[in-house]
């Protein structure tokens, strides 16, 4: 993100509430988007006979579009103002996702897939970037514990419409297309406390990638786990004998995992070291997931109960990760740090689902969970290592 930020008009206590509310209700967009589309698209190419590597290269595109993204949104939202910016990508949401129903070719569904993802790349980077250019550093942890709250709660919201109307025909698409524009609402009400973008940083964006490494390489290993498990989590709790019910409600239970967990990560990241943090997260992410293809045959409470601690668990993962962030970074320094995470979180989504699609063929069906155990503990593992890195460097404030 190429942008000077973080120049908030004179607001009273209210309209920063207000802000804040706006930004963070706009998220719930993208939670239906992903939880309701990438499962649902999965399903019909499933249907189609269509490979679970080629199913993941098609999500991958996604991730392209993510990269593509990122660094326009700042020059966007300048032009329009940040408020402005994030309803028009809401909007282009709402009217894109019907579209899959009526153009079906696979070329059709790539180009729709492009634009997809940039709008929702779109509403990631300035609904985080007015979140953090309004929240008070001492509620930081919090308020992104509360951000990641309301996005599974979007998340919750798309498979509990799979399993309620099914995957069959308009209605799917129509039903999540209008919760999309539920979230324009806030958006349009707070357009005065929108944020104001201005000048240009000489710095790149992609320096700020290795500055806080383990908070970018965090959001990698999220944007991976997160996008194979919408793409590809159908498909295997299908080749693993569940029906189409028991599969969407173990992508609620992810859900539900993230929407308990995060207000809670969120406090204790402002009381603990956030650098140990993640790397518990990631090693014990790595060791859950990789219990769920037992687990298949250990009954549903077991399998349930394990996939709603590993959904809140990940899912902290970009809750601390962004926190960490927050607080190393400010000003225009920030909405390019903030930029760098949405980077590496599109980088993990476009090799996430190939990697794990073609370990699901090749392995059929555990290949995919074990995949994203392996991606986990090398996250873990070099949190870990970065930290022991910085303890042993003992240079106050380093940023790692």
């Amino acid at each position: 993100m190429q942008a000077q930020s973080g120049a908030v008009p004179p607001l009273s206590q209210f309209q920063r509430n207000a802000g804040l509310f706006a930004a963070i209700a706009s998220i719930t967009a993208v939670g239906i988007a992903l939880s309701l589309g990438i499962p649902l698209l999965s399903f019909d190419m499933n249907d189609q006979g269509i490979s679970g590597g080629g199913i993941g290269l098609s999500t991958a595109v996604g991730a392209v579009a993510s990269i593509v993204a990122t660094p326009l949104a700042a020059p966007l939202a300048r032009i329009c103002g940040a408020a402005r910016a994030l309803a028009g990508a809401i909007l282009l949401l709402a009217i894109g996702f019907p579209l899959f129903y009526l153009f079906k070719s696979e070329l059709a569904w790539l180009v729709l897939r492009f634009a997809f993802y940039g709008a929702l790349t779109t509403v990631f980077i300035l609904s985080e970037f007015w979140i953090n250019a309004l929240a008070p550093e001492r509620h930081r942890g919090l308020i992104m514990g509360i951000y990641a709250s309301v996005l599974s709660a979007g998340f919750a919201i798309g498979p509990m419409i799979l399993a309620a109307v099914g995957i069959e025909g308009f209605l799917p698409f129509a039903a999540g297309s209008g919760l999309m524009l539920l979230a324009l609402v806030p958006v349009l009400l707070a357009v005065k406390a929108s944020p104001v973008l201005d000048g240009q940083s000489k710095a790149g964006m992609l320096r700020f990638v290795f500055l806080v490494p383990t908070a970018t390489f965090a959001a990698l290993a999220f944007g991976a786990v997160e996008s194979s498990l919408f793409a590809l989590f159908p498909v295997f709790g299908l080749r693993a004998g569940l029906d189409v019910t028991l599969t969407s409600g173990l992508l609620s239970a992810i859900a539900i995992g993230n929407l308990l967990m995060q207000i809670p990560i969120g406090l204790i990241s402002d009381r603990v070291d956030r650098r140990l943090m993640l790397a518990v997260i990631g090693l014990a992410s790595a060791v859950l997931i990789a219990l769920v293809p037992m687990a298949v045959g250990w009954g549903l409470v077991l399998l349930y109960g394990i996939v709603v601690v590993f959904g809140g668990l990940s899912g902290g993962l970009y809750t601390v990760g962004l926190t960490h962030l927050g607080a190393r970074h400010s000003g225009g320094d920030l909405a390019l740090a903030n930029a760098a995470f949405i980077f590496m979180y599109g980088v993990g989504m476009l090799g996430g689902p190939a990697l794990s699609g073609f370990a699901l063929d090749a392995f059929d069906p555990y290949g995919m969970p074990l995949t994203l155990a392996v991606i986990l503990a090398i996250y873990g593992v070099f949190a870990f290592l970065r930290l022991r890195h910085a303890d042993k460097a003992a240079v106050p404030g380093s940023r790692t």
